[in-house]
């Protein structure tokens, strides 16, 4: 009677295994370099609230700013009829007209607070040429 159980049980738990491999299977893969999930506007807002001790308008002055910049920033990543030299010379301009918008935003302390994290950034970040 044990073996029957334990027989049982084996089936079942084998059952079980190959069924979540399945499932694991057709999930989606990870986004990649080039098929970045959307970043949320919000939660970037929330972050540089934190790090540059805004205020709760200032941070929602920032959540449109950062939702024109990122939409602004997927259009130019998925088309196709610019080169790499146009593309990066737009998300440089896009880039410094967020920059603007977000500082206007800012006080003088935030702003070389900022700046600060902005350095910090692109030193973190290579250019991928």
């Amino acid at each position: 009677m044990k073996n029957r159980y334990l027989t049982i049980a084996l089936a079942l738990g084998s059952c079980l295994g190959v069924t979540a491999m399945a499932q694991d299977q057709q999930a989606p893969p990870p986004a990649t370099q080039n098929q970045r999930q959307a970043p949320d506007p919000a939660r970037q807002a929330q972050r540089m609230a934190k790090r540059l001790g805004l205020t709760a308008d200032q941070q929602s002055q920032l959540v449109p700013i950062l939702a024109n910049r990122d939409q602004q920033v997927m259009a130019l990543r998925s088309d196709t009829t610019l080169s790499p030299q146009d593309r990066h010379a737009k998300m440089m301009n896009l880039r410094q007209d967020s920059d603007a918008k977000i500082k206007a935003v800012l006080t003088d302390a935030q702003k070389q607070q900022y700046d600060e994290m902005q350095q910090q950034h692109r030193g973190r970040v290579q250019p991928a040429h």
